[in-house]
Parts: structure tokens; sequence; C-alpha cells
């Protein structure tokens, strides 16, 4: 009877393996992906860095890259034209822990063409242009922010779609801001441009809320997915040296 229980212990443990195995597999992928995510994010930073110390260009010169099909991400842009508060556009957003919406507001350039642009943050109770009468500026206005790029759908299944009716909108969906704001997308530049910090009569909308300070928890990821890896091995290993170890 003891000889069948020693012998049983012996037995290799071939489920455990089957088991271990893939998931040490799934981990070992796991860092890797952070590995890549981090040279990815770590690019990202390294292209900001370089762009925000960059002088502004010109709007048109941002409409041109993007024909180009170049990457226009955080490029310090500068337009000049006329504010068209009426027909503003409101993006749920939060700023600072609280929420509320991005106001996006066609400016009307001296060329014909029209740019949305980012003038900030306002918290709920003044989603209404009348609420906030002051910040609604009149006259010829020079613009200086960082271009950001369209979507070219939404960014995920769980974001809302977008209330056209209320002009409530949950992504950046360009051509629908630009149509329903009464433009023709023919005539509007093909990006938006998130306007830098400024002292808005009235104090709203709140500018320069382009987030910029992108954490990067990557390598922090990856190590933990690799010493998981080397968890797995280890017991595993000790395990199966107890089930197989001859008896004494």
């Amino acid at each position: 009877m003891a000889d069948a229980a020693a012998q049983d212990r012996r037995r290799f443990p071939w489920l455990m393996i089957a088991c271990a195995v893939p998931a040490l597999i799934v981990l070992v992928l796991l860092g890797n992906w952070q590995v890549q995510r981090l040279a990815w994010k770590e690019d990202l930073l390294a292209t900001i860095d370089a762009r925000l110390s960059a002088a502004a260009v010109p709007a048109g010169e941002i409409a041109r890259l993007v024909a180009d099909g170049a990457d226009i991400r955080y490029r310090p842009a500068t337009a000049t034209g006329t504010f068209d508060h009426a027909n503003e556009r409101h993006f749920f957003a939060t700023h600072k822990g609280a929420s509320g919406y991005y106001i996006y507001t066609p400016l009307l350039m001296d060329d014909g063409r029209m740019l949305l642009v980012n003038r900030g943050f306002v918290p709920f109770d003044l989603k209404e242009p009348a609420t906030r009468a002051e910040g609604q500026v009149d006259g010829p206005v020079t613009v200086t922010g960082l271009a950001r790029e369209r979507l070219d759908g939404k960014p995920s299944f769980i974001v809302p779609d977008n209330d056209i009716a209320g002009n409530i909108y949950y992504w950046k969906d360009w051509p629908a801001m630009v149509a329903n704001a009464g433009y023709d997308i023919d005539d509007a530049l093909p990006f938006f441009l998130d306007a830098e910090e400024a002292a808005n009569p009235g104090g709203w909308p709140v500018g320069g809320v382009t987030r910029i300070d992108l954490p990067n928890n990557h390598l922090q990821y990856a190590l933990t997915w690799y010493g998981l890896a080397v968890v797995l091995v280890v017991v595993t290993g000790l395990f199966m040296w107890r089930r197989v170890r001859p008896p004494h």
C-alpha cells in the first residue's frame, strides 16, 4: 500500500504542466507587449517634447501636412479669424477632477475656411453660452494652440454614441461636428486646434486643456508580468521536484 502511494506521488504531473505552460506563455507575451508599449510611449513623449518647443506655424501649414498624411499631433499652430459662438459644439470631458464640456467653436478665418477650436473647459452648469456671455469674444482674434488629429471612427464600443440633437459629443466625430455646426466639410480645415491657456473674459472657457503629461508605467507593468512568469516557473518546479524525487 505504501509503495503504491509513493508510486502515485512520483507520477509525472502532466496535468499541472498542461496548465502551467499556457499560463507561462501568456505572462511572457503580456510582458513583451508592455515592452513594446514602453518603446511606443517613450517615442511619443520625445515627439511631444520636441514639438512643444517648436514655433507655431499657420493653420494652413497643418492642413497641408494632413493632406500629405503626416503626423500633426501636438504641433503648435496659429489661426486668425472670428468665432461663430452660436454654433459651438460641446464635448463631454473632465478637467482637473471636474466634469463638464470642452467648447469647440468654429473660427471663421480670413481666407473663408473654418477651423474647429477647442477653446477650453466649462462645468456642466455653464454649458449654455448665455451663462458665460463675457467669454463670447467678438471681432477678429488670433488663436495659438496645439493641433489635434481627427478620429477615423468611434475609439471603442464602450464609448456612448454622440447626442447630436442635444449637442453633446462623447467622441470627436469631426465630420458630424462640422456639419452640425452648419458648415460644409470642404470648407473646414481637417483637424482640431486646442487653444493654449488664455485669460478669457469672465474666466470661461478655461483654455490650455491639452493633456501632455502622459503617464508611462509600462516598464513597471512589464516587470510585473515577467515577475509573475518567474514565480510560476519556480512554484511549478518545486512542486514537480517534490512529486518526482525518490523517497527517503
